[in-house]
């Protein structure tokens, strides 16, 4: 006669670990995962970040490595949603050597984190730094163009004595506008955002932005030789590429006119260019002239990745292993359309809650759904391995990790945003995967705390969804029509499903978690 052993916290097990175990078994997996959750967001709070990567030593200080002198000699700048904090975090550790600064952060933001209760994200009222708010609703403005040019001017004041600390963040490329002259910010706006509506890519906005602009693609770098400039960047970009984050403005790019006008001509804009543009793009001479002594001294600029959403799903890792779940990283990098992205959790949570073997059509189709969602192939067979083993081999309760950034298409009028709708989508796709009470449990939110122009940070679902609508007189599809998931959760069971964490000061895009609960194993 066969028995079947639950792998869920054994009661021989939890007398050896003790009663902590205990607790943790006991906290629904719906609350662990909201745990997690927590654990990356703090793993990459503003000031977290900045406090790990610099080590001061007396009248120096460590970044990556590199060993910097202080004597009265630093000087800071900053621009980006999160800079605020990482500001008052890096004059806490290096103030008394710190002359002036200048930071650009969007407008209200000092308010806001007040409201939430966020002070330590604040400077002191004696603070050398000056802090400078505009572009409001993510827009280039007045504020912040004259923010840049504060920025700019510190930067040219600089000499080879002077460490410049810039500091970087998501949104830093709308609190940096610097037109190249004669170009206006309004008609540098009026390409970028014609680019953006015929459909152009983010590589190809910002190889047109670079082209325009004075700090972008290294610019501010340039300003700032021959002094020191490290940059400590808390990312919010797919893979982390330091040339796009805030388009760069401490890393050289070469600025190809040619590639340009290619872009421009690719999307039939290159004859309707305001005249200025057309000026700029046709000089035969490069942005700036730049010395011997510059192109020698790469060695002056140095840039960190210090905040992103691999180190963000590293330590929610780490958090799922002591909440007793075995952590599993697919990918940081999950994009494409929420129904794909969507489909792909579906079907790796039929896989790895199949009591029976696989088909090797299921895993196909997993593989084949990978170039969509900007998975690769060897990420993806990863973890069908390592779901194979956890099911066959009783690991208990798996928490499968990822991040990144989905699209949604527009089609509808209603209060949403991404991880909302791809919870709500998540949702319907778990209806009928086995395990009881409601099988998987499926969290996305957004690692700013706010999807869309709602309070929510996302959503946690489980196969139960779809009954609990139906129940509640709840129409799932309508409300995917509408783009109105915000709605629909707030609603559902009194709202008790939306992931509401508050204002967090961060930003590295989303934190995705599919948890497998423990698999019952048959013994003969």
């Amino acid at each position: 006669m066969a028995r079947v052993l639950s792998l869920l916290c054994p009661q021989s097990f939890l007398g050896l670990v003790g009663l902590r175990k205990t607790v943790f078994c006991r906290m629904s997996l719906d609350s662990r995962g909201r745990g997690v959750f927590a654990a990356a967001v703090g793993a990459v709070q503003p000031d977290a970040v900045v406090r790990r990567s610099i080590e001061r030593k007396e009248n120096s200080i460590l970044i990556d490595g590199h060993s910097f002198k202080l004597r009265n000699n630093l000087y800071l700048v900053g621009f980006g949603k999160a800079v605020l904090g990482m500001a008052a975090e890096a004059e806490r550790i290096m103030g008394d050597h710190l002359v002036k600064g200048v930071i650009s952060v969007p407008q209200g933001i000092q308010d806001t984190l007040r409201q939430h209760g966020k002070e330590q994200l604040l400077l002191k009222d004696n603070s050398r730094i000056r802090v400078m708010e505009g572009a409001k609703h993510n827009l280039p403005d007045a504020d912040s163009q004259k923010a840049a040019e504060c920025i700019r001017q510190l930067a040219n004041e600089l000499t080879e004595e002077d460490l410049l600390l810039v500091l970087i963040s998501g949104g830093g490329s709308a609190l940096l506008p610097a037109p190249i002259p004669p170009i206006t910010l309004q008609e540098k706006q009026d390409v970028s955002r014609r680019l953006a509506a015929a459909g152009a890519t983010i590589q190809e906005l910002n190889t047109v932005r670079r082209a325009l602009s004075t700090l972008k693609g290294g610019g501010l770098a340039h300003c700032a030789h021959p002094a020191q400039v490290v940059s400590l960047i808390l990312s919010d970009v797919i893979g982390d590429p330091l040339d796009v984050i805030a388009s760069g403005p401490t890393v050289k790019s070469e600025i190809w006119h040619e590639e340009v006008f290619s872009i421009l001509d690719r999307y039939k804009l290159s004859t309707s260019l305001p005249s200025s543009v057309k000026e700029v793009l046709g000089r035969t001479t490069p942005r700036w002239e730049e010395s011997k002594e510059e192109s020698d001294r790469v060695e002056n600029v140095l840039n960190v990745v210090i905040g992103s959403n691999r180190i963000a799903l590293k330590c929610a890792g780490r958090r799922a292993r002591e909440l007793g779940f075995r952590p599993v990283v697919l990918s940081p990098g999950v994009c494409g359309d929420v129904k794909s992205v969507s489909h792909l959790y579906g079907l790796l949570a039929r896989f790895a809650c199949s009591l029976e073997e696989p088909s090797p059509e299921l895993a196909t189709e997993i593989l084949k759904l990978g170039p969509e969602v900007g998975v690769q192939s060897w990420d993806l067979c990863r973890t069908l391995q390592a779901l194979a083993e956890g099911r066959t081999e009783g690991w208990g309760a798996t928490c499968l990790l990822a991040g990144g950034e989905p699209t949604v298409e527009l089609t509808g009028k209603g209060r949403g945003g991404r991880n909302q709708e791809l919870a709500l989508r998540v949702g319907l796709e778990l209806r009928g995967v086995g395990l009881p009470p409601n099988g998987p449990v499926f969290l996305s939110g957004g690692t700013d705390g706010q999807d869309g122009p709602t309070e929510a940070a996302g959503a946690v679902t489980d196969r139960g969804l779809w009954d609990e609508a139906q129940a509640q007189g709840l129409d799932i599809d309508g409300s995917l029509t509408n783009n109105d998931s915000f709605t629909f959760f707030s609603r559902l069971s009194g709202g008790q499903h939306l992931l509401l964490p508050g204002l967090t000061g961060t930003n590295v895009m989303d934190v995705h978690m599919l948890i497998i609960p423990s698999i019952p194993i048959t013994i003969r």
